[in-house]
């Protein structure tokens, strides 16, 4: 049985999110409102509750998640691995953790999480992008998220910060 891959035409910026460990901030969705699609590349959280912040995030557009390495809760045994999409013609590859990629994967973009360290850079023809950590701070690296914009010459990606014009509350 062959899975088809989800397709979607989008006008809008893709939303981008990742290791949000339980707290989803109002500032990541005030920057996710102009949207069509939202992906989260895992770790949303390990407690029942946590299902709310992919709740939240649908509330605003469609949304497609990977597990991550906490997301232990029940509900999260029905997120995948590894999902395909394809955006305006453009392949894209979630995973949670980067190793878990294998390179011999067709796509042009590979979008993962983990590190909780943003990353936008291109390597053989194809872009890695990390939006960095958007929940919870951890060690010294900034609160982040990002955004796609999947067109005709490609894909190109932006960190977003969400700490200007905040307080970190440190939740």
């Amino acid at each position: 049985m062959s899975l088809s891959i989800p397709r979607y035409n989008l006008t809008t910026p893709v939303g981008v999110i990742a290791d949000t460990h339980g707290l989803l901030r109002d500032e990541a969705l005030l920057l996710l409102q102009e949207c069509e699609l939202i992906l989260h590349l895992g770790d949303v959280g390990n407690k029942d509750a946590d299902k709310a912040i992919l709740e939240r995030l649908e509330a605003i557009a469609p949304v497609h998640c990977v597990r991550g390495n906490i997301d232990t809760a029940a509900w999260s045994a029905s997120l995948p691995l590894h999902q395909d999409l394809i955006v305006n013609e453009w392949h894209l590859h979630l995973v949670h953790r980067l190793e878990d990629f294998d390179p011999a994967t067709p796509c042009d973009a590979v979008l993962h999480g983990h590190s909780h360290k943003p990353r936008n850079e291109y390597q053989s023809g194809r872009l890695l992008f990390n939006p960095g950590a958007a929940g919870k701070r951890r060690f010294k690296l900034p609160i982040t998220l990002g955004k796609l914009w999947v067109g005709q010459h490609g894909v190109r990606g932006e960190i977003l910060s969400l700490e200007r014009n905040t307080v970190d509350r440190g939740k």
